[in-house]
């Protein structure tokens, strides 16, 4: 879609030229940004002509740019203990996008878009990973992604902060991870989606698409079907707490969340299981 409100796109090659005006916002691949109107805005500042890294590594991180797109991120060659790699790719055909999309969509823009289904927002909490965001003064904050999407097209981004990159910890890329994922139509835009990772420091269930917002559990170990239960009905224990839209109902997505989240507790339990049988 043409932007006929925009009337300035400004290229920073270095941070000093980083600088946005009322109406500003800034451009990644745009996959989402030109898809439809926006209402007020008037200026693009385009982050890729910042030549940041599409990744970094650094001992006992994995740095991934926010503007390092979808196509560049599954390129990656992962180290071969990343046993929680595969759900890169599984997050990556949650979007249902082709190849040409891949290569214009960056990881950032897919987070700071705020929208329920954004699988990469999944992917980056399933993996605590922590969004480094650069602030107007010149310095920084860090924020877990799980922290920076508040709600529907809602962040905990301030005017002028730019999201520069997410840290992964090696700790949870080495952890073996569960995917799950519904929609109510063979292509259609993801209703619910599950994650869980596990390893022996704990596990994590995260659900995404079906909420507003990301919902994080986490146990010391593998919990039970009733301490998933318990923990489903404190958390998100009423219609409200679940997303409402075409692509699913709040008790439709509640139903399939809850199958899908005692689903990956029970493929984590057995595979704790056959690992302790097999220390035996």
């Amino acid at each position: 879609m043409d932007l006929v409100s925009v009337r300035t796109v400004r290229t920073p090659s270095h941070r000093d030229d980083l600088a946005f005006a009322p109406g500003d916002r800034p451009l990644g691949g745009g996959t989402w940004l030109f898809s439809e109107e926006q209402p007020g805005l008037t200026g693009l500042v385009d982050l890729t002509t910042l030549g940041w890294p599409d990744v970094e590594r650094t001992p006992g991180t994995l740095t991934i740019a926010a503007t390092c797109t979808i196509a560049a991120l599954l390129r990656v060659q992962p180290d071969p203990d990343w046993t929680a790699w595969p759900l890169v790719d599984r997050c990556a055909n949650a979007l249902l996008a082709s190849f040409k999309v891949w290569n214009a969509a960056t990881v950032g823009g897919n987070v700071a878009v705020g929208l329920p289904a954004g699988a990469m927002t999944a992917l980056l909490v399933t993996l605590d990973a922590t969004a480094v965001v650069w602030t107007p003064d010149g310095g920084e904050r860090r924020v877990p992604v799980e922290q920076l999407v508040l709600g529907v097209q809602t962040l905990d981004l301030r005017h002028a902060e730019v999201i520069r990159a997410f840290e992964l910890p090696e700790e949870a890329l080495r952890a073996t991870t569960g995917f799950r994922r519904v929609s109510l139509s063979p292509n259609g835009r993801s209703g619910s989606l599950v994650t869980a990772r596990w390893s022996a420091a704990g596990f994590v269930l995260v659900v995404t698409a079906a909420t507003p917002r990301p919902v994080v559990f986490r146990w010391s170990s593998v919990p039970s079907a009733g301490e998933v239960d318990a923990a489903l009905d404190a958390v998100l224990g009423s219609d409200e707490d679940w997303y409402d839209d075409p692509h699913g109902s709040p008790r439709w997505r509640r139903a399939v969340s809850s199958v899908f989240a005692h689903e990956l507790r029970t493929e984590a339990a057995e595979v704790a299981g056959a690992a302790t049988a097999g220390t035996r």
